[in-house]
Order: structure tokens, then C-alpha cells, then sequence
């Protein structure tokens, strides 16, 4: 889609690369992640207003960092620095880069030394989230210092012009209270931006381009149950109302009820052309032997597709395919945002078969999880969908660890079914970001009455996260968690082990595979 203006964002590895781009959006103005290598032309564009260096793992001095093309420097385009980002600005502009006798990191609070119109409106002292080794350690013209952190570490710099800025520390999260603040000044008092960036405006645009691309032809979506493909569904429905027909696979890894609710939710609330396909028993086929979760996902993916294929030959007035990618699925999927790592495959990443005659249309490929759901809310979907909880793309596959089978996807759906009632019985469902059942490739000694049983273990998971970028697991309540437990092991015939995971991302994932 075509935008009258955007922050460019060159990615150089960060972690928090995401976050810059969440929190500019939060403030109005689109933005785009890109690689730091990207031909300029990429970058410096009519409608590119101001550009962002992300932080990253490596070294200024380190052979083989990544450096943007010099060409960026002498652009006339404003430009923010964050961390490595600053890092850059200095050794570009003479102020030497040394590595600490002792890194910063986690909170610190930070003094400036001189005016700025980045630090517009920014009450002192500012509360930060240090993350680095490298540093400035001598400011030099034509740069000029603005703040020191408390360990007397260069924590802001800016050309003399102010058209550049470099920032240590981490403006985009949370432990960076005014974050949001500082990186709203670059992008309005900085780089002159208009904003105008919202889900109303998205939507508009959105239907405008559906209209333009689709014409009075057909398109095929994929219901999986999950929040992505409503959206996408009730999108392209307000766009081309009575050209959208609706496949719901049932692969028998979904939850449990998830047919019904599309049925209900589709039928007689979006009033959308809905065909199930029933090809539970092609999946569980496929998937007969494979225990490792890439092979799984792929799988499934290739499939999915296939049953598509088969599907779009009896409707030949259809020619586009609908999904609901999101950004971080493209992103994570494909390590083209920067020398970030592959975390894993998406499902509606990649591309489709040459097989396939259908066009591709991802209206969401530009949008994050909580910017879809604002859209979901916006397009009246009911509340059990805009609000419920995140669904992986291969449903139970990769929370029925080692070999998937109808009989375990069973017993993990009735377990994850109770896990879900509980933690609505007791208001705990939208306290968390994320919640849910794995069931493990084990098994373990138990006494059910006056037998012995060898049964298997179910692992319970909840996390607190603002982005999945980061997570904690959620302080449930002991009482809840003995309450699901106690009704899973009598419940659930197969389980007689309930265990609770207390990890965090990172180091581990939010799913398990």
C-alpha cells in the first residue's frame, strides 16, 4: 500500500527492532522496517519523511558490521541513531567509538547537557533502559553532546543542525517511560510529519486497494479460526461484499468448538459465503511419523495449499487467495529485515506454488497483532474473537510434541478446553496475553484410585507480554492452578501429570516448538 509519508526503520539486528516500529504507530505515523543494506532508492523516497538505525549485536569496529550505504548520510533526510544506531553517527561523523571496560545494562537515568528538539515536553531526570557495550566516548564536531547517563556514559548526541540524533539507550521500550514521547518528537518536530495513521484511515486505503486490485472478481479466504484470517475476511467483505467465499479447513488441530464458532460467527454475523472441508484425516495422514516441528509446519503448510488447490479447481470464477499475514510473520519467517536470526517458518509465508493460478492478497501484511485486533473491533467482530488469545498457524501440531496423532490432538484439546473455562470462571483470560495446553512425548507413574497409570503429561503455559517480542509467564493463582489441574488428571482420560512452565522469552519461546 501506498502512504503519503513514513519513517523508514534500516534494521541492523536488534531485538527490539519491532518496538521502534509499534511505538511510531502509536503515535501516528507509518513506518516500515527495512534492511540496512536496501538499495538507497528504497529508503530515500518522496514519501520517506525521516529515517531510524535500529540497534543491533555487533560492533562498529567489528569486520563484516553491517553500515548503511554512505549515500544515507547525505540524503537530507533527518535521522535517529538508537544504541548501535548512535554508534554509527559517531564513527560517520569522528566522535571515536570504544568498547567499555564494563557494559550498560538495564535501567539507568540520564542528564542532559543541552537543549534539543528531540527532548521537547521530556520532564527530567529521564528513566532509561541501557543495553550496550560499545559507546561515544569523546563527543566531537560536528557533533555535539546533549545527555550523559549517571555512569557518565555519552547518552545523546545531534548534529549542530539538529537534523541528525543519537540515543545509547532504548527510546522504544517500556522500562523507557517517555520513549514514546522522544520518538514522537523525531517523528513531528524532527522530520515534520502530519501523521494521520490510524485503523479508520488504514481501512479506507485498504478497501480502496481491494477494490482496485479485485474488480467483480472472487476471492478465496482461509478461516482458521484465529483473529488474522476474521479480519481478513471481514475486510475483504466491506470492500467487495458478496464476492468473498470463505474455506474453513477443518484439519483436526484446531480447538475445541473452533468449527462451530466460524459456522456461527460467519454465517449469521458476517453473513459471508462459508464452505467447511472436512480434510482432517489427509493432515493426520501427512503428518503420520514426523516428530520435528520445521518438518510439521511445512507440512502442514504444503498441504494447505493443496487442499486449496483442489478446492479453487470446482470455483473457477475465483481468482485471489486472501490471507491473514501480519508483519511479524514476515519479518520472522523470511531474515530479510536485517541480519536478524530465522526464528522459525510461517505457514503464510513464502510465496505459492506456480501450481496455483490464484493471486495472492494479504491486506494485514502491514499491520502488528494488536493493530488487527483494533481492526477487528472496528469492523464489528464479536468480542470472542477480537480478544481471544493467539493461535498458531499449525494449531495443536506444535503443542502435541513429538508425533501428532487424532487420539493426542483429543486429549490435549479437552485439557486446553478446561485450562480456557477456568481461566474465564475466574477473570484470569484477559489478564494474560497468551495461554494454553502442550501436551509432552512422555509419560509418567501415577495412581488413579488403587491402580498404577502411565499416562501422559500436559505442561500449562501463560504469558504477559506488550508485543511477543519479549514475555514473562503469568503469576496465576495457585488455587487456579490447582483447580485446572485437578479437573484435567479426573477429566481427561491420558493425562495424569499437570506441570506449570515458568520460562521466560528469551530465553525460551512463547510455543514450544
Amino acid at each position: 500500500m501506498k502512504h503519503s509519508e513514513r519513517i523508514a526503520i534500516l534494521d541492523f539486528g536488534g531485538q527490539t527492532t519491532q518496538l521502534i516500529a509499534r511505538r511510531l504507530r502509536e503515535q501516528g505515523v507509518y513506518c516500515e522496517i527495512l534492511p540496512f543494506n536496501v538499495p538507497v532508492e528504497e529508503v530515500v523516497s518522496p514519501e520517506t519523511k525521516g529515517i531510524v538505525f535500529s540497534g543491533g549485536p555487533a560492533s562498529v569496529h567489528a569486520e563484516g558490521s553491517p553500515h548503511p550505504h554512505h549515500e544515507i548520510y547525505e540524503a537530507g533526510l533527518p535521522i535517529l541513531g538508537i544504541c548501535y544506531g548512535m554508534q554509527l553517527l559517531g564513527e560517520h561523523y569522528g566522535s571515536p567509538v570504544v568498547k567499555g571496560r564494563a557494559g550498560e545494562f538495564g535501567p539507568a537515568t540520564v542528564s542532559f547537557q543541552a537543549k534539543s528538539k528531540l527532548l521537547n515536553d521530556i520532564k527530567l531526570p529521564l528513566q532509561v533502559w541501557m543495553s550496550h557495550g560499545d559507546h561515544v566516548e569523546d563527543v566531537c564536531e560536528p557533533l555535539e553532546l546533549i545527555a550523559r547517563s549517571e555512569s557518565n556514559v555519552v547518552a545523546a548526541v545531534c548534529l549542530q543542525d539538529q537534523s541528525a540524533f543519537g540515543v545509547q539507550f532504548h527510546p522504544e521500550v517500556t522500562h523507557t517511560p517517555q520513549g514514546g514521547l522522544l520518538l514522537r518528537n523525531f517523528a513531528y518536530d524532527v522530520c515534520g510529519c502530519k501523521g494521520g495513521w490510524s485503523m479508520e484511515t488504514f481501512v479506507e486505503d485498504s478497501v480502496a486497494e481491494i477494490r482496485a486490485e479485485v474488480g467483480d472478481r472472487k476471492v478465496l479466504c482461509a478461516l482458521s479460526g484465529g483473529l488474522d484470517s476474521a479480519v481478513t475476511a471481514m475486510l475483504l467483505n466491506r470492500a467487495v461484499p458478496g464476492q468473498v467465499l470463505c474455506f474453513y479447513v477443518d484439519t483436526g488441530l484446531g480447538r475445541l468448538g473452533e468449527r462451530e464458532q466460524i459456522e456461527t460467527t460467519f454465517r449469521e454475523h458476517g453473513h459471508i459465503e462459508l464452505e467447511v472441508i472436512d480434510a482432517s484425516d489427509r493432515f493426520f495422514a501427512a503428518l503420520s511419523g514426523i516428530t520435528d516441528p520445521e518438518k510439521k509446519r511445512k507440512t502442514i503448510g504444503r498441504l494447505f495449499i493443496e487442499v486449496f488447490q483442489e478446492e479453487a479447481a470446482r470455483h473457477p470464477e475465483v481468482d485471489f487467495l486472501a490471507q491473514g499475514t501480519l508483519y511479524p510473520d514476515v519479518i520472522e519467517s523470511v531474515s530479510v529485515k536485517g541480519p536478524s536470526a530465522t526464528i522459525k517458518s510461517h505457514h503464510n509465508v513464502g510465496g505459492l506454488p506456480d501450481t496455483l493460478r490464484l493471486k495472492l492478497v494479504e491486506p494485514l501484511r502491514e499491520l502488528f497483532k494488536d493493530e488487527a485486533r483494533s481492526l477487528g473491533e472496528l469492523l464489528s467482530l464479536p468480542r470472542s474473537i477480537t480478544h481471544r488469545h493467539p493461535f498458531p498457524g499449525p494449531g495443536l501440531a506444535v503443542r502435541v510434541l513429538g508425533e501428532v496423532t487424532r487420539e493426542r490432538c483429543d486429549i490435549l484439546r479437552e485439557a486446553d478446553s478446561i485450562f480456557m473455562y477456568e481461566l474465564r470462571s475466574a477473570d484470569w483470560y484477559e489478564k494474560t496475553r497468551q495461554a494454553f495446553a502442550v501436551l509432552l512425548p512422555v509419560k509418567s507413574v501415577g495412581v488413579m484410585g488403587d491402580e498404577r497409570t502411565y499416562e501422559n503429561v500436559c505442561v500449562l503455559r501463560a504469558v504477559n507480554t506488550d508485543d511477543f517480542m519479549t514475555a514473562d509467564f503469568t503469576r496465576l493463582p495457585y488455587e487456579l492452578l490447582g483447580r485446572v489441574s485437578s479437573r484435567i488428571i479426573n477429566e481427561v482420560r491420558g493425562i495424569n501429570r499437570v506441570a506449570y512452565d515458568v520460562s521466560t522469552k528469551p530465553p525460551a519461546t512463547v510455543e514450544w516448538e
